[in-house]
């Protein structure tokens, strides 16, 4: 699976986009998941409250199944302005 990160993520995290092989059933299993991979990974994903997730460029829950899910965007709320 594809996953992006974007904004302040992709800072914290130290890479715009990875491919990893993951168990999560939704994307909030993917996010804990992820929490474990290393201490910026964690850090990034400390503060849920801050993130927004989309599934196949659609706008999702955390709560969302990932089956057949190609690709998972993470991303800080968007403003407008």
């Amino acid at each position: 699976m594809d996953l992006r990160y974007f904004a302040w993520l992709r800072e914290r995290i130290g890479t715009a986009h990875e491919v990893v092989e993951t168990d999560a059933t939704t994307v909030a299993e993917l996010i804990e998941e992820l929490k474990g991979r290393s201490d910026a990974h964690a850090y990034a994903l400390s503060d849920l409250k801050a993130v927004r997730a989309a599934v196949d460029q659609t706008l999702v829950d955390f709560d969302t199944p990932l089956k057949d899910a190609r690709e998972v965007a993470l991303f800080p709320p968007m403003t407008g302005g």
